[in-house]
């Protein structure tokens, strides 16, 4: 972490007043709240790139039938152009004020993002049970991100899997509702927003908590995930009645 961003003062105790306070900071190009934001994250080493925007229900991009309207990078060479660099976040947030913006996974940090409700249930067992949880975000669209340290390089890379393959059918019973974003992935960075009236993606932890290992919110994180993968199930069995002919 940054030394501009290392202590209790200033932009810090900024936020943790307002994640205090249970409310979101003013996101408006004009009054610095969101260039605040996207500062503290890269001081606190999270890589960023400007990302697309909502253009009322559709994405800014040119993309006809976007499939994932202002939730991913501008350009191409996002893994490239992704950085912490104070000067040059600035110039894109100011340039650019209605950009969201990506933080790459894999450099410095992973994410391990779970359904909502999931996510909030594992949240309040892990803080009860005194373990260190790092950054956390909820995204409007139903999903809880928890912001861990990268796993790395391993010594076998047999042993390392792009992002991509963590959703595949094989691995949901597994991890069922659980993406781990690591290498060759990112995911949107608070204050972001969603296309639709008043949807975003804020902090619920703001980027001053530290990095955690993501093995020690693994095993909570699944295992929420499993139960309420279960409860929907028997929801949707109560609404639809197997019939046997």
């Amino acid at each position: 972490m940054s030394a501009e961003y290392g202590g209790r003062t200033g932009l810090q105790g900024k936020l943790t007043q307002w994640l205090r306070a249970g409310r979101r900071p003013k996101e408006t190009a004009g009054d610095g709240g969101r260039e605040d934001l996207l500062l503290a994250a890269a001081g606190a080493g999270l890589p960023l790139a400007p990302a697309a925007h909502p253009a009322g229900y559709r994405c800014s991009c040119d993309r006809v039938g976007c499939p994932t309207p202002a939730r991913h990078p501008v350009s191409f060479a996002w893994q490239t152009q992704s950085t912490t660099e104070r000067a040059q976040i600035e110039r894109w947030a100011r340039h650019q004020p209605q950009a969201n913006f990506i933080t790459a996974t894999g450099m410095v940090h992973d994410v391990l993002d779970v359904p909502l409700d999931a996510g909030r249930s594992a949240l309040e067992r892990l803080l009860a049970a005194g373990v260190e949880v790092g950054p956390v975000a909820e995204s409007d669209d139903g999903r809880m991100l928890f912001f861990t340290l990268t796993r790395g390089t391993p010594e076998e890379e047999d042993e390392w899997w792009p992002c991509e393959l963590d959703c595949h059918p094989e691995t949901m019973d597994e991890h069922p509702g659980l993406r781990w974003h690591c290498r060759g992935s990112y995911v949107l960075v608070p204050p972001a927003r969603l296309p639709g009236e008043d949807r975003t993606v804020h902090w619920v932890r703001g980027p001053e908590h530290p990095l955690p290992d993501p093995l020690t919110l693994l095993e909570t994180l699944t295992e929420a995930c499993a139960r309420y993968a279960g409860e929907d199930a028997d929801q949707a069995g109560a609404a639809w009645p197997v019939r046997r002919h």
